[in-house]
């Protein structure tokens, strides 16, 4: 498990930062408005990599996402955090880094009452890579139709995580493989 302690970057409602704090202390019922990113890593077949969260997860533990998530460290670029992310999390390199939704912004509530409240643009990357994750961010993962995965959340909407179906709400049809 991953112990190191991160910060993520608080926001004013117009998106402006204003401070960082603990990203394990902001995670509550009360979340601040905090910036984070989104990335949907595709193949050179043009499948989508759809990730199930470890069990152990604090928040939506054992739904189904999108390949990973995280948040920019104070003075780090969205790239560099996706690549941090990309090979901690899934233990793969990512290239061809392209914002596909730069205005994204969602709050949620999981079960257990932790709050998701994050201005997140969302990012398409492309692998090569064989696919290892870290257990304490995966349980299972598989590479996707998009428009299989489309039609799983709309079926499924509970067994996938609420940004994800809201992504794909605001992402134009075929806009993740590129």
């Amino acid at each position: 498990m991953n112990t190191a302690r991160e910060s993520v970057i608080l926001l004013a409602d117009d998106g402006t930062p204003v401070g960082t704090a603990d990203k394990y202390a902001v995670h509550t019922a009360s979340t601040p408005l905090h910036l984070a990113f989104s990335c949907h890593v595709v193949n050179d077949r043009g499948e989508v990599l759809v990730t199930r969260r470890a069990l152990t997860k604090a928040t939506w533990p054992g739904v189904w996402t999108n390949s990973f998530c995280g948040h920019p460290a104070p003075d780090e670029s969205f790239e560099a955090a996706i690549a941090r992310r990309a090979s901690r999390e899934l233990g793969i390199t990512v290239q061809r880094i392209e914002c596909v939704l730069p205005d994204f912004r969602y709050r949620a509530v999981d079960a257990s009452g932790i709050v998701e409240n994050e201005i997140c643009p969302v990012y398409r990357a492309h692998t090569a890579d064989v696919i290892n994750p870290a257990a304490d961010e995966v349980a299972e993962w598989e590479w996707v139709d998009e428009g299989a995965l489309r039609r799983s959340v709309a079926a499924t909407p509970f067994a996938f995580s609420p940004w994800l179906g809201l992504q794909l709400e605001a992402l134009p049809v075929e806009v993740l493989p590129g």
